[in-house]
């Protein structure tokens, strides 16, 4: 019983542990690997992609032309670029998952067209957005837009549909406005909802952006890996990878912290 509690009370502590001692080993069979020669000629060994991490991540924002940029850099333009997608694609989302919550005959009507171009990959989005709107960063911030609005609409949809009717008849047997009823019944009823489609989109914009900045060029982690492949410089392709998933792991996080936020907002 005391063990059991022991470990209990240090499971996030033991959770690390774990994690880098998986670390450790997958670095030691990369090693092992690359000198046994198991790998193409291409793989580099851990020891250099350790030293190439440093590199990159010791010095972050230095700037010696358009192709010469640190990888800290590269990355504000594609948070920015993918700030501004996903802000437009909630901005559009999340007051027509409202309307078609709302109403059956409007979620009836829309359905079909959500289900058309949900499974669209934003691959296939690319040369549209190019030809029509002839600026590769439009077209990028384009792309990201369209391909994480689903998640938000959907969720935001959800939650407002399925709100307990019992809090709407409370509302207006005290004569609450709609608009009052909206914003201080629905809305935060359906924000737990509402916040995981957020964060299901802002993955998926994440995502999205080095497909885009791979194939629309210009400054950008996308752009970064594409040119660093350009230059076989597989370490640097690899540090990008590792840096693409902290960031991704750190706005998942700051996404499932709001969550938790408004999840305990609502039952109190």
């Amino acid at each position: 019983m005391a063990t059991k509690s022991i470990w209990r009370r240090h499971e996030n502590l033991w959770a690390v542990l774990l994690s880098l001692l998986l670390l450790a080993l997958l670095l030691i069979l990369w090693e092992w690997g690359y000198q046994a020669k198991i790998f193409a000629e291409l793989m580099p060994s851990a020891t250099d992609t350790l030293k190439e991490v440093w590199f990159w991540l010791s010095n972050p924002f230095y700037d010696k032309g358009p192709n010469d940029k640190g990888i800290g850099i590269q990355l504000l333009v594609s948070l920015r670029r993918v700030a501004i997608g996903f802000t437009i694609g909630s901005v559009i989302a999340i007051p027509l998952g409202f309307l078609i919550g709302l109403n059956p005959i409007v979620s009836k009507a829309i359905d079909p067209f959500i289900q058309l171009l949900k499974p669209v990959s934003p691959l296939a989005w690319l040369p549209l957005g190019l030809g029509l709107l002839k600026s590769s960063e439009i077209t990028a911030l384009f792309v990201i837009a369209i391909t994480s609005v689903w998640p938000t609409l959907i969720n935001t949809k959800f939650g407002v549909s399925n709100v307990d009717p019992m809090y709407l008849d409370v509302a207006r047997t005290l004569g609450a406005s709609p608009w009052r009823t909206m914003t201080k019944v629905i809305l935060p009823a359906a924000a737990p909802n509402i916040i995981a489609g957020l964060r299901i989109s802002i993955g998926i914009a994440w995502l999205v952006i080095v497909a885009a900045e791979i194939l629309v060029g210009g400054t950008g982690i996308g752009y970064f890996i594409w040119n660093e492949w350009n230059n076989l410089k597989i370490t640097s392709i690899i540090t990008a990878i590792i840096v693409v998933g902290l960031v991704g792991l750190l706005l998942d996080r700051l996404f499932g912290l709001l969550q938790q936020w408004v999840s305990f907002g609502r039952t109190t």
